[in-house]
């Protein structure tokens, strides 16, 4: 037995303490926004926050997740569900195409904003998650644009 604070909400799982986390959170909670991609923490689809914190959840296990507070795309917003800066903006600026990877670039882009509230385009560029449909400079405006609201 694992048990997972995903969200704020308490899960206790019947599940391999070396099963990813990615897995956990999709098959196990039914929280689905965060995306399967590459499966070798490379592309970024799969991106939530451990305790503040975004990692690959594709790369975690279940047992290394324990007892940390785990934020997906589905708890980003507030809890009265006022969006956050960065979800405002990403709709602002119009930035998915295909949307697959949206859900990790925006985790990717408010664990950015918090540790760098005012980030440089060098900040920004140190994001390595990766959109297929190269919306690019659409994520660097709504980043910015979030930037500029939280100021």
């Amino acid at each position: 037995m694992v048990t997972l604070k995903v969200n704020g909400k308490t899960h206790t799982l019947d599940v391999e303490p070396d099963m990813p986390l990615l897995w956990a959170i999709r098959d196990e909670i039914g929280l689905t926004g965060t995306k399967f991609g590459c499966g070798i923490a490379q592309c970024g689809a799969c991106t939530v926050h451990i305790d503040g914190v975004a990692m690959r959840s594709c790369s975690v296990t279940v047992e290394t997740a324990a007892g940390k507070d785990i934020t997906t795309i589905e708890g980003l917003a507030s809890p009265d569900g006022k969006l956050h800066p960065i979800q405002a903006a990403w709709i602002a600026e119009d930035v998915p195409q295909c949307g697959y990877c949206q859900s990790g670039q925006i985790m990717a882009a408010s664990a950015l904003l918090k540790q760098k509230p005012n980030p440089t385009d060098a900040d920004i560029d140190g994001i390595t998650n990766i959109c297929r449909c190269g919306t690019y400079i659409r994520i660097r405006r709504a980043i910015q644009r979030a930037a500029a609201t939280k100021a």
